[in-house]
C-alpha cells in the first residue's frame, strides 16, 4: 500500500519527514511516495540513508510549491495548486496512494483534503480526532479544531466517526460521552443539551456527560465536543505536559538526594514520558473525508512522522471509512434528521 507523505511540511524541513519515512520503511511493509522538492528530498535521503536498500520502496513526486505555516489556508490552496500538500491528496484522489500524511499548515492540510477528496456520504462536516493518553487506554476526542461552531447534528456525527476510529485501538462497542460542565443530565449549553438528546435516542453506547477532569481517567472511549472546546483541551494538555516535565526536571536538579531518587526511579519517569509524548501517537486523522488524511504537529520529529504513517495504515486496515459510512446509515435516527 502506498502512502503519500508531504515531505515539505513541518517546522524542521524535509530532514525529519524523510527520517520518519525511513523508519516507517524499516518497521512496516508500507510503500511511500515522498511529495515535494525532489532535490531537497534526495539531499535528505543521501544524508540519512545513503546505502539503504529500503529506499527502493519509495518514490518521489516533485512539486514546485510549498504552503508555509503562516499562509491563509483558503488562499494558499487556491493559488498553490502544485504545492506538496495539494499534490499528496491528489495522489489519493487518483488512487495512486491510499492515504496522505502532512505536518504542514494544518488548515491548508484540512482544506486540501476536503477539496481533493470531498466528504463521505451523510457527513455534514469532517472533523479532527485526537487520541489522549489516560490511566487505562487511549480516549478519542473529536473534534479538536476543525469546526469552531457546530450544530447538534455535527456532534452526533463526531460520535459515530470517533467510535469507528476507536477500532484502531481494538475497542468494541465504545463508550461515548459528551464533554460538558457537569455529569448530570441537563447540564451544559444549548448545543450540548440538544446533542445529548440525539445521542441518548440513538443505538450508540452513549453514557452521558463527562467533565474535563474525566478526560484522562479512561472510563469512556470517545468524547465529543465542538472544535473550539476540543482544541483548547488539546493545547492545555500539551502545555501541561511540557510544564510538568520541566517542573520535574528542575526539581531533580535541586539536590543530590533528588538526583539519586531520579536515578532509582528512572524507568518510571521514562515510561511516563513515553506515555504522554505526542510523537507516540503520530498524528490526528481528519475523519469524514472520502479517503484517509493524517494531520501531524508542526514540530513533529522523525518518530512522530513514522507513527503517523503507521496510523494511516491502521485506519486503512481497520476499514474505518467503511465503518463510518455503515454506521451513519444504521444509527442515523429520525430524531437526528429532524434537527
Amino acid at each position: 500500500m502506498y502512502i503519500a507523505l508531504d515531505a515539505m511540511g513541518g517546522d524542521h524541513g524535509p530532514d525529519e519527514q524523510v527520517a520518519g519515512a525511513i523508519q516507517a520503511l524499516e518497521e512496516t511493509e508500507h510503500q511511500l511516495i515522498l511529495v515535494g522538492n525532489e532535490s531537497a528530498i534526495r539531499g535528505s535521503l543521501n544524508r540519512l540513508a545513503p546505502d539503504s536498500a529500503i529506499v527502493s520502496r519509495l518514490r518521489i513526486v516533485h512539486t514546485s510549491e510549498v504552503i508555509e505555516m503562516g499562509e491563509s489556508p483558503v488562499d494558499a490552496i487556491r493559488k498553490k495548486k502544485n504545492s506538496s500538500v495539494m499534490v499528496a491528496f491528489d495522489l489519493v484522489k487518483k488512487g495512486e496512494a491510499m492515504a496522505a500524511v502532512s505536518a504542514g499548515n494544518s488548515g491548508a492540510t484540512m482544506a486540501a483534503a476536503i477539496r481533493k477528496l470531498g466528504r463521505l456520504r451523510n457527513v455534514s462536516r469532517p472533523g479532527i480526532a485526537n487520541a489522549f493518553p489516560t490511566l487505562k487506554k487511549p480516549v478519542v476526542m473529536m473534534d479538536v479544531g476543525a469546526n469552531v461552531d457546530c450544530r447538534p447534528q455535527h456532534l452526533f456525527e463526531f460520535a459515530i466517526m470517533g467510535s469507528a476510529y476507536s477500532s484502531v485501538f481494538e475497542v468494541n462497542s465504545p463508550k461515548i460521552g459528551i464533554l460538558s460542565i457537569g455529569e448530570e443530565t441537563g447540564k451544559g449549553n444549548l448545543l450540548v443539551k440538544e446533542a445529548y438528546e440525539m445521542l441518548a435516542e440513538s443505538s450508540l453506547n452513549f453514557v452521558g456527560n463527562v467533565e474535563g477532569r474525566d478526560i484522562f481517567q479512561g472510563n469512556v472511549d470517545v468524547i465529543v465536543c465542538d472544535g473550539f472546546v476540543g482544541n483548547i483541551c488539546l493545547k492545555v494538555s500539551e502545555g501541561l505536559v511540557e510544564a510538568a516535565t520541566e517542573m520535574i526536571r528542575a526539581g531533580i536538579m535541586e539536590s543530590v538526594k533528588a538526583k539519586l531518587g531520579y536515578f532509582l526511579a528512572r524507568s518510571v519517569f521514562q515510561k511516563f514520558k513515553k506515555r504522554v509524548d505526542y510523537a507516540e501517537y503520530g498524528g490526528a486523522p481528519l475523519l469524514g473525508i472520502n479517503g484517509v488524511g493524517i494531520i501531524c504537529h508542526g514540530k513533529s520529529n522523525g518518530m512522530a512522522i513514522k507513527n503517523a504513517i503507521s496510523e494511516a495504515g491502521k485506519i486503512i486496515d481497520n476499514k474505518v471509512n467503511e465503518r463510518i459510512k455503515e454506521d451513519l446509515v444504521q444509527k442515523f435516527t429520525g430524531a437526528v434528521e429532524n434537527k
